[in-house]
């Protein structure tokens, strides 16, 4: 989603420039193209890029500075996503997570479709427990995202880490019979690995007995492989 408060061509370059910088931890060089920005009169309370140069500043340990310049940035553009998620990363960083989700949350709702807000909501979400309201943001993802191996795992999690194994099933068959299997694959092989601890723990041993058996030749960790038979054996042998 474009900016609520676009740059003139040659400062948003110099925009893309910082936000580069913040990226590959280059966070002299960061602050440098931010000032070229600011020292423009018109310019000097544009909310992104003083966001930008606040977060910059919490990399460089610059902690007063940086709240100073990310609430600044806000409070001259409260309709920028770029500004909320900052705030929010800011908020992070000191273990805020409960203000953080807020951030985020604020951020999505001036750019709902975001890939990289809806991540680190994801993994907040995961970290705070907060498993409902992980699993709908992993549902997100996986719309937004329907070809990612990670959409489609990360979503099975969450009705995992819900109990709801038979959802939670439904949902890795239904990426399985999306693959193209290759030899010695390793990705698949997990993939399948976690099909059946899914099974162990929902108590479907026999099923899971009957899993690995069935797809044993595609399993490439073969001493996991071993072991993961030998516990499926002894349970459904109680």
């Amino acid at each position: 989603m474009p900016s609520s408060n676009p740059l003139p061509p040659k400062e948003n370059n110099l925009f893309k420039r910082v936000l580069r910088c913040y990226e590959q931890k280059q966070y002299k060089n960061g602050l440098k193209f931010s000032k070229q920005i600011l020292s423009n009169p018109k310019l000097s309370e544009h909310g992104e890029t003083l966001a930008m140069k606040g977060l910059t500043l919490n990399c460089l340990g610059k902690k007063t500075e940086a709240y100073d310049f990310v609430r600044r940035g806000l409070r001259n553009d409260l309709r920028s996503h770029v500004c909320w998620h900052v705030y929010g990363l800011l908020q992070r960083s000191d273990r805020k997570y409960d203000e953080a989700i807020k951030c985020y949350r604020n951020a999505l709702k001036w750019d709902k479709d975001n890939l990289q807000i809806l991540r680190d909501l994801s993994l907040l979400q995961i970290q705070m427990r907060d498993i409902e309201g992980y699993r709908d943001t992993r549902h997100q993802l996986l719309i937004l995202r329907p070809v990612q191996r990670a959409s489609w795992i990360g979503y099975a999690m969450a009705y995992h880490l819900l109990q709801d194994y038979e959802m939670a099933m439904k949902i890795l068959e239904e990426f399985r019979k999306t693959q193209n299997v290759k030899q010695f694959d390793y990705e698949h092989s997990e993939l399948l690995l976690y099909q059946n601890l899914v099974l162990q723990e929902a108590g479907l041993h026999q099923e899971a007995l009957d899993h690995i058996n069935q797809y044993s030749e595609q399993i490439v960790d073969k001493l996991e492989l071993e072991e993961t038979k030998g516990k499926v054996l002894y349970y459904t042998l109680q």
